[in-house]
């Protein structure tokens, strides 16, 4: 009896009529063209943005600055850098950037003290961690503006019925005018005290979020060769481990310095106080004052862009921004 057999060709054709379709690829949002078509939809809307809020404004800056612009924000005179020599010869101007110098000697070493020893702190308790990381970090969230006028109105205020003053009080200590005269310079207490308060928070979180990458394994070890904890495991494991946050951090706090105007505007009667002025105060009422002087204010506030930049290049390359803790 013979047996059939499907030919070739048969099983062929079964083999192709039972094959699923191919899958065509959906056009538009695939291949290279597609990539590049996401990449410019996410960043478009920021690069836009960045141009129109902030390239444009500093073009724009650049051009009043070597023109005559007083009272207007379309100048026609061209002065050249004469407005940079103003703004250099400038005694308010020069007061105001020692006036930062003393705040930034002042409030950068303290914060960065002060930040340190509440992560710390938080990073060795061991119950309701959360809750006091919470409490720290909740004055960031605070208006700078707000925090301004609770300090001058409520708790500097200057008078008997005043908390600070109230306090001195129960020691017998007379009622001390904070903010009338600057000497002695009790401003500094009520403007370090309120960027204290507001600033030492976010950069506790920094250090705390450095602190929790530290190998465990480095303490063991240092206990096992006869570390004591405390001093000498701080100084030789801790602190070298946090290198790399500890130059971020005294960058970001020496260009927030820099950067100081909501409480001192606030603070010191909305800048008409003459002492304690710093950089961005003196620029608002060059701008905006009576005069209305765009030109050197536009040149001025290059001139601390500038300073701004060479400081923190000539700071991050002292102490080494970008390498690692092992070195």
């Amino acid at each position: 009896m013979a047996t059939t057999t499907p030919t070739h060709s048969a099983a062929k054709g079964r083999t192709a009529r039972g094959a699923a379709p191919a899958r065509r690829r959906p056009r538009g949002f695939g291949g290279s063209r597609g990539r590049t078509l996401n990449f410019w939809l996410f960043t478009g809307p920021f690069l836009i943005g960045l141009i129109v809020f902030v390239y444009v404004p500093i073009g724009w800056s650049l051009w009043l600055s070597l023109h005559n612009a007083q009272g207007t924000v379309a100048p026609t005179e061209f002065v050249g850098l004469d407005n940079y020599a103003d703004m250099l010869g400038d005694g308010d101007f020069v007061d105001s950037l020692v006036n930062f110098t003393i705040f930034a000697a002042i409030i950068v070493p303290i914060t960065y003290a002060l930040s340190l020893t509440l992560a710390l702190l938080v990073h060795r308790i061991r119950f309701m961690k959360a809750f006091f990381r919470s409490v720290f970090f909740l004055p960031t969230a605070c208006s700078f503006v707000v925090a301004s006028l609770v300090w001058k109105m409520s708790l500097f205020n200057g008078l008997r019925y005043g908390m600070m003053n109230t306090v001195l009080g129960w020691f017998g200590i007379d009622s001390v005018a904070w903010l009338a005269s600057p000497h002695p310079p009790w401003y500094w207490l009520v403007i370090c005290s309120a960027r204290l308060w507001l600033q030492c928070g976010f950069y506790m979180i920094l250090f705390l979020a450095a602190l929790q990458n530290i190998p465990r394994e480095l303490y063991e070890a240092a206990a096992v060769d006869g570390a004591k904890p405390g001093w000498q495991t701080f100084r030789h494991i801790t602190l070298p481990q946090l290198r790399a946050t500890s130059v971020a951090v005294v960058l970001l706090l020496l260009i927030a310095a820099y950067q100081a105007f909501d409480e001192f505007y606030n603070i010191l009667d909305e800048g008409r106080a003459t002492w304690g002025r710093p950089p961005l105060v003196d620029l608002y009422l060059q701008a905006l004052g009576a005069n209305q002087d765009y030109g050197h204010a536009s040149a001025g506030a290059l001139i601390l862009a500038l300073l701004i930049a060479l400081v923190t290049l000539a700071q991050g390359r002292f102490l080494g921004f970008g390498r690692g803790a092992e070195k």
